[in-house]
C-alpha cells in the first residue's frame, strides 16, 4: 500500500499570444477561445486537442485513480504566482510538466531552479541536464566524449556553412540547435545537396532564431528506449517507430506532424511498435548504451534515448528527453505496458523516484522564500 501524497501538477500550455500556440491552432483547426490560469475567467485558448493537456489529464486521472489529493496550476508566464502557488499548496511532490515559457524552451530549466531554491521534491531531471539536454551540439559533444556513437555533426549559421560542413557526407539532416518534441523537424529537413543544405539551414535559423545543427542522416531504423529510476536504472522493452505506412513520397523520420498532428500523412503512416523485434545481443547492445546515455546526462526518474540503426545495425544516438511525454497513448507508456506496468504503476513508480531524493515529506524544513523577488 503506498503513502498517499498531495501531488501539485505543474504544466504550461501554449497560448496565441506564441508562435507555438499559434502553430497549434492554425494546424489542429481550433477555435479560438480565452483561457489563463484555472482559477481565473477564461483568456486564452482552448488547447483541449493539444498534447500537453492530454498528458496532464491523464496523470491526473492516474494520481486520483492512485488516491492522491491532486492540485493543479498552469504557469503561462506568471511565475510570482507559481512560487505563491507553491508556497500556499505545500505540495510533497511536484509532478513537473513545463516544457519552457512563452516560446522560449530554454525556461523549462529555469522553472526546475525555482523548484529546487523552494526545496521541493518534484519530477524528472535537473536543471542542467534539462539545459544540456536541450542544446543538441552540447549533448552530441558529451556523448562522443563519453565513447556513444552519435551521427557526425556540425554547428552553424547560414554564414558559417564551411570546413566543418565539408566534412559531413550527405544526406544530411537539419534541425534547430535547441529545440525538442520534433519542433523544426518537416519534409525538407533531409537534404542531398549543398543548395537545399542552405536553404534548409537558412529555414530553421530564421524560424527558431539560433543555430541549425546539420549531421549525417542515418538512413535506418529508428529505435526508442524508455529508462526509468534513479541510482539502479533499468530500461523498459524496446519501441521501433515504423514507417511501413508511410507513402513512399515522404521521408521516414519522426517530424513535428507525425508527432503532433493526429489527421496528416505522417502522424498516420508512422507507428509505434512494442517490444522491437531485435537479436538479443544488439537488443543488449542498444540498453546499455541507453543507460549509459540516462546516467552521464543526469537523468532522473525516467527519460527516453532516441537512436537510429544504420545499415550494419550500429546503433546512433541521436537525442536524450529527459521527461518525456507520458501520455497514455504516448510511447514511454508503450514500453511500459510492455513491461506488464500499468499506467497508473508507471505514474506511481515516477513519484516515488522524486520523494525518495527529498526525505523532507513528512519532516520537511521551512522552505526558501521567493514570494516578492521583483516587487
Amino acid at each position: 500500500m503506498h503513502k498517499k501524497l498531495s501531488v501539485a501538477i505543474i504544466y504550461n500550455e501554449p497560448t496565441i499570444q506564441t508562435q507555438t500556440g499559434r502553430k497549434f491552432i492554425s494546424e489542429l483547426k481550433i477555435n479560438s477561445i480565452l483561457i489563463n490560469h484555472p482559477d481565473t475567467p477564461a483568456k486564452g485558448i482552448d488547447l483541449s486537442e493539444v498534447g500537453i493537456l492530454e498528458e496532464k489529464q491523464d496523470i491526473q486521472n492516474a494520481l486520483q485513480k492512485l488516491g492522491h489529493a491532486c492540485s493543479i496550476f498552469n504557469v503561462a508566464d506568471d511565475i510570482q504566482n507559481l512560487i505563491k502557488f507553491i508556497e500556499g499548496t505545500n505540495p510533497d511532490v511536484i509532478f513537473n510538466m513545463v516544457e519552457g515559457i512563452g516560446d522560449c524552451s530554454i525556461h523549462e530549466m529555469h522553472i526546475a531552479g525555482i523548484y529546487e531554491l523552494l526545496d521541493v521534491a518534484y519530477t524528472g531531471a535537473g536543471p542542467v541536464c534539462l539545459g544540456l539536454c536541450l542544446n543538441k551540439n552540447k549533448t552530441k559533444e558529451i556523448l562522443i566524449a563519453n565513447n556513444i556513437s552519435t551521427p557526425k555533426f556540425a554547428l552553424c549559421t547560414p554564414s558559417e556553412l564551411g570546413k566543418e560542413i565539408s566534412k559531413l557526407k550527405y544526406p544530411l539532416i537539419v534541425k534547430p540547435a535547441g529545440e525538442d518534441a520534433s519542433n523544426g523537424i518537416d519534409n525538407n529537413s533531409i537534404v542531398y545537396n549543398r543548395r537545399s543544405l542552405n536553404k534548409q539551414v537558412k529555414y530553421i535559423c530564421r524560424k527558431f532564431k539560433g543555430k541549425a545543427i546539420v549531421e549525417e542522416y542515418i538512413n535506418g531504423r529508428e529505435i526508442n528506449v524508455a529508462v526509468i529510476g534513479n541510482k539502479k536504472p533499468r530500461t523498459l522493452p524496446i519501441s521501433e517507430i515504423s514507417f511501413a505506412k508511410l507513402p513512399k513520397h515522404l521521408p521516414p523520420i519522426v517530424t513535428y506532424n507525425a508527432k503532433w498532428i493526429s489527421g496528416s500523412d505522417e502522424y498516420k503512416g508512422t507507428n509505434g511498435v512494442c517490444p522491437a523485434e531485435l537479436p538479443k545481443r544488439l537488443e543488449k547492445e542498444i540498453n546499455a548504451i541507453a543507460l549509459k546515455a540516462f546516467k552521464i546526462m543526469g537523468c532522473r526518474d525516467y527519460a527516453r534515448v532516441d537512436m537510429r540503426l544504420n545499415k550494419n545495425g550500429k546503433p546512433f544516438v541521436l537525442e536524450v528527453n529527459p521527461n518525456p511525454d507520458i501520455s497514455d497513448d504516448a510511447g514511454f507508456a508503450r514500453s511500459s505496458k510492455a513491461g506488464g506496468y500499468t499506467y497508473e504503476e508507471i505514474v506511481q513508480q515516477i513519484l516515488v523516484y522524486a520523494s525518495e531524493r527529498n526525505k523532507k515529506i513528512t519532516t520537511r524544513k521551512k522552505k526558501t522564500r521567493l514570494v516578492g523577488i521583483s516587487a
